[in-house]
């Protein structure tokens, strides 16, 4: 097996990820969709002689004590690749994701311009959540980018792996990768306090000790922006919440209200013509939605106010985002509806002709959003 040739194929046929397993033949995952190549099941010795190319001396004995390891990978000719090798029914397996080369432009991403707006803030959190595969990374790269050629800051990320590659620009750019550079998230959060960014890029909060790291260096008045694997701006709260002891819940929740700027949700939907889209959830962060998030049992309120503050702050829901999708002709009525938070008032509004005031409907942006992320 030239595993080679199958990222070269994978290139080519704009898959956004290659699984190798032992017993399988490769599949690749085109436009969300799963295919098997049309290939005789991997061997274990196949298997051993690929993840042996891959892996260096020092990541072959990480994944022999851990039994799954990240890491990224660059290929002359081919591209850069972030991988995951781990351990399945006692056989090792391999997960390609394709890394683009290129920052995309953010015209090209089909999301609603304030993103720009709020990459541009000075200081606070922004976090870009969704579920593996919605386009969080291709985002946060673009907002990076556009700070890179507009602020003479200096800009720090810390990532699991490197994805992007970024250049220097207006900005100074640092990017460090867990495991070459640093150890940990929480290691390099703490030693980024005396390393004099102005805006920290993690690569995921995954945990108490990254969130509070989160919030602290935005606490601090720098610009941090992350991602989270959850649906919506409330889940994200909610979650990050859950990552502290009880007793510091109202703490967290003040400090929160102060310092979170903005909560970009996105969902990947299937466009007319081919390719993909995302529908975006945007709750810019305000008066109103700062004494929500501080008092627990208003919490599930704060989608009302994202509804109404289209006009104003540039905030939408998805059932918003998804209305203006279908109206632009780029998804059909039925893929928006039944990715609509309530299908039915969904139908209502589109078909039966009842729509909110103009504060209750906005752009959901322009142009394609590129399968990866």
């Amino acid at each position: 097996m030239d595993y080679k040739s199958l990222l070269k194929g994978m290139v080519a046929k704009e898959a956004s990820d290659l699984h190798l397993r032992v017993g399988c033949p490769p599949y690749f995952r085109i436009h969300g969709n799963l295919y098997a190549a049309k290939m005789d099941p991997i061997t274990p010795e196949e298997m051993r002689v690929v993840i042996q190319e891959i892996l260096t001396t020092e990541q072959m004995e990480r994944f022999s004590h851990k039994n799954e390891i990240d890491a990224g990978i660059g290929i002359a000719g081919i591209g850069r690749f972030r991988i995951n090798v781990y351990s399945q029914r006692g056989t090792p397996a391999l997960a390609f994701r394709h890394i683009k080369t290129d920052i995309p432009k953010f015209e090209e991403l089909c999301v609603p311009a304030v993103a720009l707006e709020i990459a541009m803030k000075p200081r606070g959190l922004i976090l870009v959540t969704g579920t593996t595969g919605s386009g969080k990374s291709t985002l946060l790269a673009s907002m990076i980018d556009h700070i890179n050629a507009n602020k003479a800051v200096n800009i720090l990320t810390v990532e699991d792996p490197i994805e992007f590659l970024h250049r220097n620009k207006k900005a100074a750019m640092a990017q460090r990768e867990i495991g070459q550079d640093t150890h940990s998230y929480t290691e390099a959060l703490r030693a980024a306090m005396r390393q004099d960014p102005d805006v920290i890029l993690m690569g995921e909060i995954r945990d108490e000790e990254t969130m509070l790291g989160a919030l602290t260096a935005a606490d601090t008045g720098h610009l941090v922006l992350s991602t989270m694997h959850t649906l919506n701006a409330v889940e994200t709260i909610s979650r990050a919440i859950s990552f502290f002891p009880y007793h510091q819940h109202d703490q967290i929740r003040m400090l929160m209200g102060s310092v979170l700027n903005s909560v970009i949700s996105m969902r990947l939907l299937p466009k007319l013509g081919g390719g993909r889209i995302p529908a975006c959830e945007i709750m810019v962060n305000n008066a109103t939605v700062a004494e929500y998030l501080v008092d627990s049992s208003k919490l599930k309120q704060i989608p009302d106010v994202i509804a109404s503050g289209y006009k104003q702050y540039g905030s939408q829901t998805f059932d918003q985002s998804l209305e203006q999708l279908y109206k632009d002709g780029l998804v059909d009525f039925y893929t928006a509806k039944m990715a609509a938070n309530n299908p039915e008032d969904f139908e209502l509004k589109v078909i039966g002709g009842i729509h909110g005031t103009s504060e209750q409907a906005g752009p959901a942006g322009g142009g394609e959003m590129i399968d990866r992320f």
